[in-house]
């Protein structure tokens, strides 16, 4: 009976103040910190800009954003100060599945379960490209000049042991090939070099090459993904992204592969702060702005939260894993 009494009690004075339920949970209540787990001007770093350029336009916080870049070591660096930041709600962490594959590959001062997942927002699509006069005009042809001359293509990607490299290793294990993996600092530079004809082919995202191929300089020959992309606007020759073959029905036996958008808050926050960013989340999602960047990067406009979001990460976890150990990549 007291207990039902202080219920009632509780309950009328949130209604005398006019509290309700959102206003009485966690909320910021000081500036807020984007961590951008990139260096200036790369995808994370959009990405993040972007959501920080919608909230501000349209007032989803009362608080003012911060964006700081700290993406030494592919991006180590921002999840350490993830890491360091535990129990503070104000820091909001933005990458790429970087967070769970970087610690398989080299040993960091985090792991993967030291950050708490909020979302991922947007998955980026890889697509295998080749230099605009490149011999090879399917992706059957390639693999065929692969399996004649093995070790003798050169495939670029950015960075080695990470998100293109291991592609590339799946790449070689679904169609039976050998390859030479060619990594640089970014996929920006993977681009400019297969446009001047220094690598054969690159992994990249469509954002990461769709000024060379405007300008000529590559070529797209299918994208992996279990279906074919948006149509949209043409963009070269009155071809676009919808008319680019998957991978699997091209002849490369790979269905999917992705690299989400990801957002992490540090470990020993509340649900409630992580409730609160969810919601602020899906307001941006609905505004045009979030619509014009995922058109304009040539992005899959996913959200995955919760369970489906953890459901996530163990997937493409495990799938990463796999090509790590296969590779002798593993750290001990």
């Amino acid at each position: 009976m007291l207990m039902k009494k202080a219920l009632t009690a509780a309950t009328a004075l949130v209604a005398a103040l006019g509290i309700s339920a959102a206003e009485a949970a966690w909320k910021p209540t000081k500036p807020v910190e984007f961590v951008v787990s990139s260096g200036p001007g790369g995808g994370t770093d959009q990405f993040a800009r972007t959501v920080q350029s919608i909230i501000t336009k349209y007032n989803l916080l009362d608080q003012p954003i911060v964006v700081v870049n700290k993406g030494g070591g592919s991006g180590a660096e921002g999840f350490v100060y993830g890491k360091t930041a535990e129990g503070e709600p104000h820091k909001v962490i933005f990458g790429t599945n970087n967070e769970w594959l970087l610690p398989l590959v080299a040993k960091l001062a985090y792991k993967p379960e030291d950050l708490t997942p909020v979302a991922v927002m947007a998955v980026d699509e890889f697509l295998l490209w080749v230099t605009g006069d490149s011999p090879y005009q399917d992706a059957k042809s390639f693999i065929e000049a692969a399996k004649a001359e093995p070790g003798k293509i050169k495939i670029g990607g950015s960075q080695s042991k990470d998100t293109d490299h291991i592609l590339v290793k799946q790449i070689e294990r679904a169609a039976g090939i050998k390859v030479i993996y060619v990594p640089f600092k970014s996929g920006g530079e993977a681009a400019t070099q297969l446009a001047g004809g220094h690598v054969d082919a690159n992994t990249n995202n469509p954002s990461e090459n769709i000024g060379q191929w405007k300008a000529g300089g590559v070529r797209p020959l299918c994208v992996f993904a279990p279906e074919r992309m948006a149509k949209g606007e043409p963009v070269v020759d009155g071809k676009g992204w919808a008319d680019i073959p998957t991978c699997k029905e091209a002849g490369i036996p790979i269905e999917h592969y992705q690299m989400p958008r990801t957002v992490f808050l540090p470990g020993g926050v509340s649900q409630d702060a992580v409730d609160f960013y969810v919601e602020l989340l899906k307001q941006v999602r609905e505004k045009p702005e979030w619509q014009e960047y995922i058109t304009r990067t040539s992005q899959s406009n996913r959200f995955f939260v919760g369970e489906d979001l953890h459901t996530f990460i163990k997937n493409n976890e495990d799938e990463g894993r796999a090509v790590i150990t296969a590779e002798g990549w593993l750290v001990k």
